[in-house]
């Protein structure tokens, strides 16, 4: 495969929201404005970060199609459009094309699930109707769907089927993946706890949560291992293990929003049936957010 959709630190953004529980577009302005001048690779919009589950379709469209335009072809701009409905994945993802975004997102089917036969089949239909590339989403702790290596690499047959965002936490299952994938499917880290050990087996980057807090420290621990730098980003990723951890003691993205409005950002509440942290679980983020000198 002579291209790639990025290699490096692709955030995998907030959705700002007003108080009504709008989308706040002039906010989410700033956070792209401020991910790309802070070393960004990508931007990934409509994710599980980004509160795609309610999103409604209007909505969902608005944000790629602000995103695009904002972003402005600085860096490369992932749509997330994965549904457990085969045919609302697909449309999602046409439009996603014709607002301009360089790639979707889809993750596994969920809730409904279904079998391998059927993840090639649900694949292969939204493939076949588009024409930028595709990236898989493999996280079975919230779909309860999991992608075997073999599926993979009959995936990996499709032209448009580029990329796959790992999240099983299974790094032999991720090994038998690529020996059998070879260069025909590039892998992203999708735990921010694993971005060097991926990065190390020759991943090319991390669709991250953490880069909406620390942008160019993700970037710099994607960068390193790209560079062949693995005592660096493997130091980077000790060191921001702490952090990592704090920003997945509740549901993403409740804690990430959270500390995203400790920094000065008007990101708001997360949408229900997402709940506000804790009083105690707040407070221990803010002290994380202070001892690693990201806030005062």
């Amino acid at each position: 495969m002579a291209d790639h959709i990025f290699t490096g630190s692709g955030v995998a953004i907030v959705t700002p929201m007003n108080n009504d529980g709008s989308v706040n577009y002039d906010e989410y302005g700033k956070l792209i404005d401020f991910q790309i001048n802070n070393g960004t690779d990508a931007i990934i919009a409509c994710g599980t970060t980004g509160e795609s589950a309610t999103l409604n379709k209007e909505e969902h469209c608005k944000v790629i199609e602000y995103t695009v335009q904002k972003v402005a072809k600085r860096v490369p701009v992932i749509a997330g459009t994965g549904s457990n409905d085969t045919l609302f994945a697909a449309e999602l993802s046409i439009e996603a094309q014709q607002l301009g975004a360089d790639a979707v997102l889809s993750v596994t089917p969920y809730y409904n699930k279904t079998s391998q036969s059927g993840l090639v089949r649900h694949y292969t239909y939204i493939a076949d109707r588009i024409n930028i590339p595709m990236i898989v989403y493999n996280v079975p702790s919230r779909t309860g769907c999991n992608i075997k290596p073999e599926t993979y690499a009959e995936l990996a047959k499709h032209p448009n089927i580029r990329a796959a965002k790992e999240a099983n936490g299974d790094i032999t299952a991720l090994t038998r993946t690529m020996a059998l994938c070879g260069d025909n499917l590039d892998i992203y880290s999708g735990e921010d706890g694993q971005v060097f050990p991926i990065m190390a087996m020759g991943g090319l980057g991390v669709i991250s949560v953490l880069a909406n807090v620390c942008p160019r420290e993700t970037h710099e621990m994607a960068a390193r291992a790209l560079a062949g730098d693995f005592k660096g980003s493997f130091a980077m990723q000790k060191y921001y293990m702490e952090l990592i951890d704090m920003l997945f003691s509740d549901v993403n993205p409740i804690p990430v929003k959270a500390a995203m409005n400790l920094l000065g950002f008007n990101c708001g509440p997360c949408r229900l049936p997402l709940a506000p942290m804790s009083e105690n679980g707040f407070n221990a983020l803010r002290e994380c957010l202070v001892k690693y000198g990201i806030m005062k």
